[in-house]
């Protein structure tokens, strides 16, 4: 029986205030712990943006499910309190009565949650069904994850110097109509998630998700990597840069005619440009065209991010810096990557061993002339002013209602 004069007459003891302030500090650190794995950043993740039509839809149908799990929670509560004073001990002597086989109660019991569920599973089905069909014409954008680093591409427009035009770790993408994503990993499973343009999916090697997002909302967005990936997750970040379909149409016409101009002879970007393609063996210096690749030059590689107009960003190690702190940032993270960003496989250049697949690598050694020199190079790879998609974007850093701006 629930209640019973015993338990009643009976005392719980309260733990200590030295239990109490024990088991607080230890929550605390151990939302410290779960916290060190992120750094902080100047935008919002939010997921109920409503200037996304997926938010929005997914909002509407979350309010059934709150609203049912409230007339839940209140009808059980009732039902509860009511029994409990109506069948007190101390007001029923004799022993509670059984309703093994009344009918119409266990019929009752079984049939609102079958209602519940079936009203759910409509209205999900519902939202499936006007969120998953991907609609002909709509642009298309192909998600790469790989460790630790994001890599989109634009399958339906080929670079005039060859190859499909790609962009790393800034995902621009036109405002005011729908995207379809094609997202998918190249090691281990990431997780792609800007939760202010949509729904999150994983990034499974050897299988291709598909699903739309939208903003109506021209601006700058976050995105992180939402699945436990390896020794630098909480650093493998990306921006979303949604644009008026004019500015998209303009960075897409100008990053397919891109081809890196031509250093000045004698330049810094020159000598930079000469260490980019051939690197230094003497020194054992690998060459950066082994992994990247810049649109109009031999550089072709294809494990690293594409460079191609690597001086119009303005982040740097896949989100890890921003603004000038990334431009600050550039020479030591080509001196030694891994030493700024754990887990990083850049190869090293001021001598000291670096980590590929478990094994251990003597890095190259570069001077610090040599890895200015680079540096100048990879700042002069731009695209023309009128296709900066940064340019007078505004940075979306907190909503304040939905729908609401900056």
């Amino acid at each position: 029986m629930l209640n019973t004069i015993q338990d009643r007459q009976s005392r719980t003891r309260r733990p200590s205030r030295a239990v109490r302030t024990t088991g607080s500090l230890v929550a605390a650190l151990g939302l410290a712990a779960l916290l060190s794995g992120c750094q902080r950043s100047d935008q919002t993740l939010f997921l109920g943006d409503m200037a996304s039509g997926y938010n929005r839809e997914i909002f509407f149908m979350s309010l059934w499910a709150i609203a049912l799990s409230v007339i839940i929670f209140v009808g059980v509560s009732a039902a509860l309190f009511y029994t409990v004073q109506k069948f007190r001990e101390d007001k029923n002597p004799n022993a509670p009565q059984q309703f093994h086989g009344n009918n119409r109660l266990e019929t009752l019991l079984v049939a609102v949650p079958v209602v519940i569920v079936i009203l759910l599973s409509v209205l999900t089905v519902r939202s499936m069904a006007r969120l998953n069909p991907v609609p002909a014409g709509t642009p298309k954008i192909d998600i790469l994850g790989k460790q630790f680093w994001w890599n989109f591409a634009y399958p339906a427009t080929t670079a005039d110097a060859g190859g499909v035009v790609t962009n790393g770790n800034e995902m621009v993408m036109p405002a005011g109509r729908l995207v379809t994503l094609n997202v998918t990993s190249g090691d281990v499973v990431h997780g792609f998630w800007a939760p202010n343009i949509g729904g999150q999916r994983a990034a499974i090697p050897s299988v291709v998700r598909t699903w739309n997002v939208d903003t109506d909302r021209p601006g700058v967005y976050q995105g992180n990597c939402s699945q436990l990936c390896g020794a630098s997750h909480a650093n493998m970040r990306y921006k979303v840069i949604a644009l008026s379909q004019e500015r998209y149409d303009a960075f897409l016409a100008a990053a397919k005619a891109y081809r890196a101009p031509a250093p000045a002879a004698g330049s810094a970007e020159e000598r930079g440009y000469n260490l980019f393609v051939n690197g230094k063996p003497e020194t054992g210096a690998l060459a950066c065209a082994a992994c990247h690749r810049v649109q109009g030059t031999p550089a072709a590689g294809a494990a690293g991010p594409d460079l191609s107009f690597f001086g119009t960003r303005r982040t740097l190690g896949a989100g890890m810096w921003e603004g000038d702190k990334a431009r600050d940032m550039l020479e030591p993270w080509i001196k030694n990557s891994p030493e700024v960003k754990p887990g990083s496989l850049m190869p090293t250049y001021d001598g000291s061993e670096y980590t590929v697949s478990g094994k251990k690598q003597k890095g190259g050694v570069l001077t610090d002339d040599e890895i200015g020199d680079i540096a100048a190079y990879l700042r002069s790879l731009r695209l023309p002013d009128d296709a900066d998609y940064w340019r007078d974007t505004p940075v979306i850093k907190n909503i304040s209602a939905p729908g609401g701006q900056q």
